[in-house]
Formats: C-alpha cells, structure tokens, sequence
C-alpha cells in the first residue's frame, strides 16, 4: 500500500470539495449567516401554500422596509424560515412582517411555529467568541502533540485539522445550511473526534521507528503504521456515522442542519488522518533525516581533507 508515494493523489478530492465550497461562496454571495451571527429576527412560519423566496422577501422589504431571506424549511415546503435583518426595533419589525404574511396569505398567529431575536452586537459577540475557542482549541491540540510526539506531528496534525475544518466550510456553502452556533458545535466535535484518528496512526509511527532497521525508510514505515492502524480508524467511523446518519434520517430539520456536516467532517478527519497527515510528515522526515546525512558527510570530508 503505497500512501506516501501517492500523497498527491489523495489531495485531489479535498482540493476540489474547496474549490466547488469556494465557487457556490460566490454564487451565493457569501455564507448564509443566521441571526446568531448577523444579529435580527429569525422566524419560522406555516404560510399553508407554495410560495417563492424571492418574491416573499420582496414582499417584506416593500411593506416593512425591512431585508429579509427567506428560504423553504427542510420540514415542509409550505414552512418559510424568514431571517429580518437587526433593526431598531425588533418587536415592531416582527409584528409587520407578520402583519404582511396574514395579508398574502391568510394566516394567523397560530401559524408561527417559532421565533428568536438577537441584537447585532450580540451577534458579534457570538463570532469572537466562536473564533477564540476554535483556535484556543487547536493552540491546546499543538502542545499536546508537540510534547507528546514532536513539533512536526503537531504542525501536520493541525494542517489535517485545517483541512477537516475548510471542508465542513465549503459544505455549509455549497448546501447553503444556516451557519450559526451549530457549526461551532460540529466543528469542535469534528476536530475532537479526528485528531484521535491522527493520533492513533502517529503513535504506531513512534512505536516503528523506535524498532527502525536502517534498510528501512520512513516511508515504509509510515505505509505499514497506516496499513496496520488503518482498519481500527475505519471501523470506528463507520461505528459513530451509523448512530449520525440515523439522527440524521429522523431528526428535524435543526438536528439534520447539525448531522450532515458532521458526517462530512468525520468522514474528512478519517480521511486526512490516515492519507494526509501521515504521508507528508514522511517526507518531511526523511527529508530531515537525508539533510542530516549530508551534513555528517560534509563534516567526515572536511575531517579528512584537513
């Protein structure tokens, strides 16, 4: 099994997952913040009939003055989840936007499933807060294997890290999910859960080379660490995605807006673990180990020519 030889190879459906996350960033003209982040109104409302985002919206903006996105829940088709932008007075733009949609479609009350509210600079709050625990996180997971291990097993292990973390990104811009604290969760769960993966193949790589012939390059050990570590990493993804597909299938549709990414991160971490994070530390191993070679041969020259 040739994994570091064909490292390459293996970046290739990472590579284009990013690119096609990138893409539908554009088109979609960015992420779709939920108020959490953005700050604003988020309601969930029966309006009892089809009805087309684009025109809804419209509908809010020339009545209430207010920007809305609307899109279909998961739920139903006749469900709308409408996001109102913060202003000044979030109890006054909920009731007029309500107000419209009793107009157009002839609903009550009764018909708004749920609502929340938060203030743009709780929003902000939320952003920071999620950004400062994300990296003090991956600060946390750098020590431990830089001592544990060493700072190269650190430095690729967060790079796989990054990886995991772009990829869950790139899903929530290519399916347009709300991005909101679920991400965070899903995010910090994936991280948890993948680096365990990448520690796994790591310790099997220390435990080889401790036992390392010098007819043996780290390339053969790394090939053999990630064939013997390689059926414990699958087995044990296919174990946890069995339980998430499941919550996935008959969750609702915030729980579904939380399962797909973290399936699409646990199958990435075991993805990067073993074809990723290990192939590249190989080389840059041995490309140590050559340069430290033809430094001692520098010095045995110079020796013998004085």
């Amino acid at each position: 099994m040739k994994i570091v030889e064909n490292r390459w190879k293996f970046v290739i459906i990472p590579a284009l997952i990013l690119v096609l996350g990138i893409v539908m960033y554009i088109v979609n003209g960015g992420f779709n913040f939920d108020v959490e982040f953005l700050g604003g109104t988020r309601m969930q409302v029966e309006l009892k009939s089809e009805f087309d985002n684009d025109e809804v919206a419209k509908l809010i903006f020339d009545e209430t003055g207010a920007s809305a996105k609307v899109q279909k829940s998961g739920s139903s088709a006749t469900q709308a989840v409408i996001k109102v932008q913060a202003t000044e007075n979030e109890d006054e733009t909920k009731i007029a936007v309500m107000n419209t949609l009793k107009e157009k479609f002839g609903i009550t009350d009764e018909e708004l499933i749920s609502s929340s509210t938060a203030s743009a600079s709780f929003g902000m709050e939320v952003q920071r807060k999620a950004l400062l625990y994300t990296l003090l996180a991956i600060i946390c997971i750098l020590i431990y294997i830089a001592i544990r291990f060493e700072w190269r097993s650190a430095v690729m292990a967060v790079i796989a890290l990054a990886i995991n973390v772009l990829i869950m990104a790139a899903v929530y811009a290519i399916t347009n999910i709300p991005l909101n604290t679920t991400f965070i969760a899903a995010m910090l769960t994936v991280i948890g859960y993948s680096i365990n993966n990448t520690i796994v193949i790591f310790d099997r790589i220390r435990e080889n080379m401790k036992g390392r012939r010098k007819s043996n390059t780290v390339t053969e050990i790394v090939n053999n660490a990630v064939k013997e570590t390689m059926g414990r990493t699958i087995n044990s993804t296919i174990t946890t995605l069995i339980t998430i597909v499941l919550i996935y299938i008959m969750g609702v549709s915030a729980i579904k807006e939380f399962a797909l990414p973290l399936i699409v991160g646990i199958v990435a971490g075991a993805y990067t673990s073993i074809f990723i994070a290990s192939s590249f530390w190989a080389v840059w191993k041995e490309s140590e180990i050559k340069a430290r070679a033809e430094a001692a041969a520098e010095r045995r020259s110079a020796k013998k020519s004085k």
